[in-house]
């Protein structure tokens, strides 16, 4: 049996949804939306620790269910072009492909659902909201809010078979450093992190690569 790990931001969908996020919320504040792009790339090249960039990044956050909304909108138009390709792949296996993210239900969900991803096999965090369904904070309980938290839903599955792992950053080669999965592909249809090409198995620019791999 294969199992495929896939990452959703800047993998899945063709950029980071926080950003996005920020950039619904706030589109005229530029210097906080480049401040949280940069927290961004530093933990997504393991320049600081994941739980230091989520907690950086949603304390900058000023945004509601409304904004979210708009994102999922603005975020379905942008899924991966080999992706979209593939859609048929993914619903021919969607018993044995897992989105694992540090990124959050409220975004992920409605996006790769659409896509035929099963709403059980989706890992990711959770935002939480006050009464004018603001965003104050998120599930602090949530492995994936802490370092090494792929490592640990990993762990918790307990995949038999081989685990392939899809994704462009540095928490997503964690899994295969600890030994939860088999391969690692650092996908590089979007974005190329450099720092992260020695540690990876294979170099992916598309999804059909990986398929004509795993075939």
């Amino acid at each position: 049996m294969k199992n495929y790990i896939i990452d959703f931001d800047s993998t899945f969908i063709k950029v980071e949804s926080l950003d996005e996020l920020l950039e619904v919320s706030e589109p005229e504040n530029e210097d906080k939306i480049d401040e949280v792009k940069k927290i961004t790339n530093e933990g997504m090249e393991g320049k600081i620790s994941f739980s230091e960039s989520l907690s950086k990044r949603i304390n900058l956050l000023e945004a509601t269910k409304n904004h979210i909304n708009r994102t999922v909108q603005k975020l379905k138009e942008k899924i991966s072009d080999s992706f979209v390709k593939n859609i048929d792949f993914i619903k021919k296996n969607k018993d044995n492909i897992y989105i694992v993210s540090s990124g959050f239900h409220e975004i992920i969900d409605p996006i790769v659902i659409d896509c035929g991803i099963l709403k059980k096999n989706i890992y990711a965090n959770s935002f939480i909201f006050d009464k004018s369904e603001r965003i104050i904070g998120y599930d602090k309980i949530n492995p994936l809010s802490t370092s090494k938290g792929k490592v640990k839903i990993l762990k918790k599955l307990g995949l038999k078979g081989s685990s392939h792992v899809i994704g462009d950053g540095f928490t997503d080669y964690e899994i295969k450093k600890e030994g939860y999965a088999d391969y690692f592909y650092l996908f590089t249809e979007n974005i190329k992190r450099k720092s992260l090409i020695k540690n990876a198995d294979f170099l992916l620019k598309s999804f059909d690569e990986f398929i004509d791999i795993v075939k």
